[in-house]
């Protein structure tokens, strides 16, 4: 009877001792694997980011990132669904003045910037920042938005660009406003010392006289110009 008595209560110990140290074995592999699934934030790599990081700048200025973000964003939806046909993205930058170069041409194949040049915005958004955009006729606004570059023409400013908008009641309108890319005399260093800030156009974004040709032999034919402002959400992303 005693030997009977002590078997069972050895076996009571060691199930007591198994059952008590399971759940420790439990709580150590718990946290083991919740420790083995936490990525240090320095690991997560903002392709995006890295990508800006990584532009060659021709010793040029770069855009500012927001702004560079999103134009690449649209970038790569429309050349998705092959609507531009291009690499070169421009961008216009209407967050800052008008006395500071607000346009960039980057060569997105070879992440380089090929121009960083002055640009006018239209004379009823604003004198020297542009804060008021429109896409109605003879509003003489600036749009904002995505556009694709077209056809090339010679017009009262010389050879221009025309442009057409991408985005429903933001900028459709730009053909029928004639919205297009041209040079002008006011859009000049010159005139900036002048007045203190750039002349304005009815709408368009003119560029100064000795880039003019430059520009839009490099831009034309269905390259993708985003123009920026922090008030808008484009309607592509």
């Amino acid at each position: 009877m005693l030997k009977r008595f002590l078997s069972l209560a050895l076996i009571g110990f060691c199930s007591f001792t198994i059952k008590k140290d399971l759940p420790i074995k439990s709580a150590n592999l718990i946290e083991t694997t919740k420790k083995s699934e936490v990525v240090p934030s320095s690991m997560i790599i903002d392709e995006k980011f890295e990508r800006y990081q990584s532009i060659e700048s021709n010793g040029f200025d770069l855009p500012e990132y927001d702004s560079f973000s999103k134009a690449m964003d649209g970038f790569d939806v429309l050349k998705d669904r092959q609507i531009i046909q291009s690499n070169i993205l421009t961008i216009i930058d209407f967050d800052l003045p008008s006395t500071q170069k607000r346009l960039w041409v980057i060569d997105m194949d070879e992440n380089k910037v090929l121009f960083h040049s002055l640009v006018a915005h239209g004379k009823n958004s604003g004198e020297l920042n542009a804060q008021s955009f429109s896409n109605e006729n003879e509003s003489y606004k600036s749009s904002l938005g995505f556009f694709i570059t077209s056809e090339t023409y010679q017009g009262s400013h010389g050879l221009s660009l025309k442009l057409d908008g991408l985005e429903k009641n933001k900028n459709d309108n730009a053909r029928s406003r004639a919205i297009v890319i041209h040079g002008a005399d006011y859009v000049s260093e010159g005139f900036i010392r002048e007045h203190n800030r750039l002349g304005r156009s009815f709408g368009c974004p003119a560029l100064p006289l000795e880039l003019t040709k430059s520009i839009i032999s490099t831009i034309k034919n269905k390259s993708c110009l985003f123009i920026h402002h922090h008030s808008n959400q484009s309607i592509l992303l």
